[in-house]
């Protein structure tokens, strides 16, 4: 079986769409499908192209058996919208090029942002062979959500896009119920939705001592440290958590904020004004480094935006630090509130609600009997969403659909 992947972002980037696509191919490698994946050169979320890479029109590596091409794109730092856009659309132009030279028995095309989603879709139509479109973000509805753009015609336009994806994809690959749920409610059938969940790569993701060298080099030493990994964006609220520092009576609590993002040096200049000696902000670290840094910490938080758009998510930084046992203390509503809830691995506190969450913090330190019994329901919870399963449900779903003999392409 070949596969043709196409995503903006992979390794060695380490957000959230690169883990999950480089993990699910990797095994699907395992498992004997020939992978190729069409990227960009590595450089989210600072916009600056790592080391050791080049922007290049194409350039071609074996990653784990994977085939990566990258293709040259617009490069930028994951801020300003026009700015955004020509990367987006840059990406899906030099893409679509690029994947009309490689065979496929299927093409895959994952979102947040859906540029990609219409490049799949595009080859898909001129090499006729049907795509499936992975659904990471509802967009464009998470725009509005985040206030990046505000409800007008150009939101209009990008929804009757979105729809047409949604239509002529031959499948569609959702992370959550709810996005199911949407989905169906736009007037998609949801027989051709599969729910392939976030889940952590155990291999990778699972408990260690702490990493002495890291708890001296931050000071940390006889610390409580609660530790915020990932973007730093307009989505995270973060600024709350700045606010909540403030508030923090006990010296003994550190807070660890460690990412990058458009608000980012927004949050340095706000800490500075705070003058918070009990918050520490680093930059993004390695794809090979997390796990040390997450041994260091005793609760991850996890924090969005107060939102509707947002009950519907469930950001996969939960998984990671829970295969690590390290309890959560999440700001979200909905799926992930029920996910905490439900494996009994975290406390829950209402989004931008600082009374909340001062008062989770503390429950959190104070009561290690209870911390115990957190860090059982992570392990639960990590057991349950082991990706190497959830990328062979996929994989296994993607065959089943093919022997079926309804395996076509819409040419609408």
């Amino acid at each position: 079986m070949k596969i043709l992947f196409l995503s903006d972002n992979f390794y060695p980037e380490v957000n959230a769409p690169a883990n999950r696509t480089y993990d699910h191919c990797r095994e699907w490698v395992k498992l004997g499908a020939d992978v190729t994946v069409i990227t960009c050169v590595p450089n989210f979320p600072k916009g600056k192209v790592f080391e050791g890479y080049k922007n290049k029109l194409i350039q071609t590596q074996i990653v784990d058996g994977i085939r990566v091409v990258r293709v040259w794109s617009y490069i930028t730092a994951n801020e300003g919208t026009i700015k955004r856009i020509l990367d987006y659309v840059s990406f899906a132009i030099t893409s679509f090029f690029a994947s009309l030279f490689y065979k496929a028995d299927f093409i895959i095309a994952t979102s947040p942002q859906f540029f990609t989603a219409m490049a799949g879709r595009a080859a898909g139509f001129f090499k006729r062979t049907p795509w499936i479109m992975e659904v990471r973000d509802i967009w464009p509805e998470s725009i509005v959500a985040v206030g990046a753009m505000k409800k007008s015609r150009s939101i209009l336009f990008l929804e009757k896009i979105e729809k047409y994806l949604y239509r002529t994809a031959r499948k569609i690959v959702v992370v959550t119920d709810s996005f199911k749920q949407n989905i169906i409610d736009k007037g998609i059938n949801g027989d051709k939705i599969y729910i392939i969940k976030n889940g952590v790569y155990l291999n990778k993701f699972f408990p260690i001592p702490k990493d002495e060298i890291i708890v001296k080099e931050l000071g940390l030493n006889g610390k409580f440290v609660v530790a915020y990994f990932g973007t730093h964006g307009m989505a995270h609220k973060l600024d709350f958590v700045l606010h909540a520092a403030k508030n923090i009576t006990d010296k003994s609590i550190h807070i660890l904020l460690i990412g990058d993002g458009a608000e980012r040096k927004y949050l340095l200049q706000l800490k500075d004004q705070l003058h918070l000696e009990n918050l520490t902000m680093l930059a993004s670290v390695s794809k090979d480094e997390i796990q040390k840094y997450i041994s260091v910490i005793d609760v991850a938080l996890v924090n969005l935006r107060k939102s509707d758009t947002f009950k519907s998510v469930i950001p996969s930084k939960i998984f990671e630090n829970a295969a690590m046992l390290k309890p959560i203390l999440l700001g979200v509503e909905g799926e992930s509130k029920a996910l905490i809830e439900d494996y009994n691995a975290g406390i829950c506190f209402e989004p931008e609600n600082e009374n909340e969450f001062l008062e989770a913090l503390g429950k959190m330190k104070s009561d290690t009997e209870l911390y115990r019994e957190f860090q059982k329901g992570c392990e639960r919870l990590a057991h349950d969403f082991d990706r190497s399963k959830l990328a062979k449900k996929m994989l296994e779903e993607i065959r089943k659909e093919m022997k079926s003999g309804k395996w076509r392409v819409n040419r609408e």
